[in-house]
């Protein structure tokens, strides 16, 4: 039904009968007030706490133990729950944020930007700035909650327009590629589409309309060198990469392709590409073989020069051409249609050439144009990439039960599904291993992103309900990542799926998302480009007793939503409610938390 309170226009996916408005609208405001307070007075005092820690990472901006908690209670969305540990790595991600947003001074363009970090400092293979595109695109998801959206402004500026776009990643000269590229293409990313996922909470036509030629750029710089160009091969125009510049390093699907390669990479056998592909320490043998000696270009100090034709690639390069397509109906609609068309054609590719029916799973071809070893192989390896596809709903709604069967993987033990989180090859595998710095297995927060936006997509936009057994699923994988963090919480690169107790490698390290996993995907807040929203949580009904998430600025508004199993508990029975505040005014209510709200300002 449709109704009208105070200027807005509300549209419930259920009835209104027991509405939030009327007698009792007191109550539910004198709770909001509480609750918001309560939120902010924990995350100030857990901002306290993470200042406190002993041997982390200093800030590598103006954000630090002087001013970070006055800047996260003004800037970041305010959530808690019933569930203590998750409201705490909430928190905590959001002074982990605080803590890469940098202001950096230009030389080349003579001008001040705001970048977002992945490591602390500045890193041979990053831009000179310190940032690097691998996460940017988890970083956008993540930061576009913030009330204040100069930074996400400022960070699409410097990679889009700024020196990024135009200088050579350094690392070109005396590392892993003879490719030259930009910085701002030195590692894959979908950043066209997180600044379409940016707009949609923070809407600026003006900038939109000013950035749009830059992002068209941006993608046109991976369609001339990221592409394969054999018109003979079954890949010709999908997207291809290395394993390390889709911020992988080393997969199974390339281990597959090399060992089927002759010639130059005939060193990969069965027997021998462990102690030549499987972490860095493995890379110097390679570089000392007779194949590196006599094939010098197909190597790189020991790293084969073997692209990829990825679901993940291909699937953000569909992700920024459907945004360009979505963008373009906001700011010239004649545009639109060219970038629709290219969205399609690279969705169709997909779909025909990398779902495996056999597998019921989408796989990774080595790529038809590659110099030096195999062309067009299919390596037959289930991994998490060939999840990404859902991540961007990339799958056409009518069809999407014939791609369904690949999830059930995702519960498996011979899957992805283990005891500490999820692995990033199935566990069937007779090369599976989780012990190497390698993505043949050990499980990454990177991934862990990817995956479970896919399985919320593929659970609100195609199966639109979903079972008790499905929800306990994302549950659980985003239980297991908040333990990993610990009672110190901590992030880092890396976890062992089978027995981890935390994180490895770097701290504070921004490569993945949570305060979006939390807001999005398993409270369903979707935003629109129009002036909607809807919330429609895929938390398991009896999981939480209560959450609030609020502090949100959405399109201009102020957004404060609160989910209670029982607002009366001096009256009989449950009397479960989902109630949302625009502007402190209750906009709308349902009782049943799994049929959600759409809201209109």
């Amino acid at each position: 039904m449709k109704k009208i309170i105070k200027g807005f226009s509300i549209i419930t996916i259920v009835s209104l009968l027991n509405s939030c408005a009327g007698t009792k609208s007191s109550v539910y405001d004198a709770e909001l007030k509480k609750v918001k307070a309560d939120a902010g007075t924990q995350l100030g005092a857990q901002v306290d706490e993470f200042n406190s820690y002993k041997n982390r990472p200093a800030s590598d901006g103006p954000y630090n133990s002087s001013n970070n908690k006055a800047f996260l209670l003004e800037n970041a969305p305010l959530f808690s729950s019933s569930d203590s540990m998750i409201n705490k790595v909430y928190n905590y991600r959001w002074w982990m944020i605080s803590k890469h947003l940098k202001e950096y001074y230009d030389p080349q363009d003579k001008k001040n930007y705001w970048v977002v970090t992945e490591f602390f400092g500045v890193k041979p293979w990053a831009s000179l700035s310190g940032a690097i595109t691998c996460p940017a695109g988890q970083q956008f998801y993540d930061v576009r909650w913030l009330r204040d959206d100069k930074y996400l402004k400022s960070y699409a500026d410097y990679f889009m327009r700024g020196s990024a776009s135009r200088l050579n990643q350094r690392e070109n000269g005396n590392f892993l590629t003879y490719l030259s590229r930009p910085e701002s293409h030195h590692f894959s990313s979908w950043m066209v589409n997180g600044v379409e996922a940016f707009l949609k909470v923070h809407p600026d036509q003006q900038w939109l309309h000013e950035m749009l030629p830059a992002m068209e750029k941006h993608q046109q710089v991976w369609d001339s060198l990221f592409t394969v160009k054999n018109p003979a091969a079954k890949t010709q125009g999908m997207y291809k990469i290395l394993d390390l510049y889709d911020g992988m390093e080393f997969s199974l699907s390339a281990v597959l392709g090399l060992i089927e390669s002759k010639g130059a990479y005939s060193l990969y056998t069965k027997d021998s590409w462990r102690k030549n592909y499987l972490g860095w320490e493995t890379t110097d043998n390679a570089a000392k073989s007779q194949q590196a000696k006599d094939f010098p270009k197909a190597f790189r100090k020991g790293y084969p020069d073997f692209y990829l034709v990825r679901p993940s690639i291909n699937s953000y390069a569909f992700g920024n051409l459907q945004s360009l397509a979505n963008l373009y109906k906001l700011d010239n609609p004649n545009k639109a249609q060219a970038y629709q068309t290219k969205a399609t054609a690279i969705q169709q590719k997909t779909l025909k050439l990398l779902w495996n029916k056999q597998d019921n799973f989408f796989n990774t071809y080595s790529a038809g144009d590659n110099e030096y070893g195999i062309q067009d192989y299919e390596a037959r390896v289930r991994e998490s990439v060939g999840y990404t596809p859902w991540y961007f709903d990339m799958i056409p709604a009518g069809e999407y039960k014939n791609y369904s069967k690949s999830w059930e993987m995702l519960s498996s033990r011979k899957g992805f599904y283990h005891t500490s989180g999820m692995t990033t090859a199935e566990q069937q595998h007779p090369y599976y291993n989780e012990q190497a710095y390698a993505w043949n297995g050990r499980g990454w927060p990177f991934e862990n992103s990817i995956v479970y936006k896919g399985y919320a997509n593929y659970l609100r936009d195609y199966k639109k309900t979903s079972s008790a057994a499905e929800k306990e699923l994302l549950y659980d994988y985003i239980d297991k990542l908040a333990k990993m963090h610990g009672e110190q919480p901590n992030i880092g690169e890396w976890y062992i799926p089978s027995n981890g107790k935390n994180f490895g490698g770097e701290s504070d390290y921004f490569h993945s998302t949570f305060p979006d996993i939390i807001i999005e995907d398993l409270l369903g807040f979707k935003s629109m480009h129009n002036n909607q929203f809807s919330i429609k949580p895929l938390l398991p009904q009896n999981k939480w007793d209560h959450f609030y998430l609020g502090n949100i600025r959405y399109h201009g508004h102020d957004i404060d939503i609160i989910w209670k199993k029982d607002w009366m508990p001096d009256e009989p029975g449950d009397q479960s409610k989902l109630c949302v505040w625009v502007d402190q005014k209750l906009a709308g209510s349902t009782e049943n938390l799994s049929d959600g709200l759409e809201i209109s300002l």
